[in-house]
């Protein structure tokens, strides 16, 4: 029997404290995770490597994290996306909701319900949750 392969996540974060936070949190739930600081950098990372999911600020220096989903979302179909932000009236805009993206994708600063967000990544990543 084939073992499946760990999810991988991309955390895109500017705030350093935020995102190796939400890099070990993950990390203590067996997913595989790499960090990316602004838009541009997570760019170069999608083009490197093989990310199920990424999770991303909304507020970044430079191209700002909706930006980079449009970008990224249009050009790797496969990756799929998790908004999370401190902007608690945040409202998907109707290219992210063209890029299969709702209301279940989005969570706020600090997330209060980690089970939830967990879950909702292994359901991206191809689980049964």
């Amino acid at each position: 029997m084939n073992t499946p392969l760990p999810c991988r996540i991309l955390v895109v974060e500017d705030h350093p404290s935020l995102r190796r936070n939400l890099v070990a949190l993950l990390e203590d739930e067996d997913f595989v995770v790499s960090e990316a600081a602004s838009g541009e950098d997570a760019l170069k990372l999608i083009a490197e490597q093989d990310f199920q999911v990424a999770v991303v600020d909304v507020r970044l220096p430079g191209m700002n994290g909706i930006e980079l989903i449009e970008r990224a979302g249009g050009a790797y179909p496969h990756l799929r996306f998790l908004i999370h932000t401190g902007s608690v009236d945040y409202v998907l805009t109707p290219e992210i909701i063209a890029l299969g993206m709702g209301e279940d994708d989005v969570f706020y600063k600090p997330i209060s319900d980690l089970e939830t967000f967990f879950s909702r990544i292994r359901c991206l990543c191809g689980g049964a949750d």
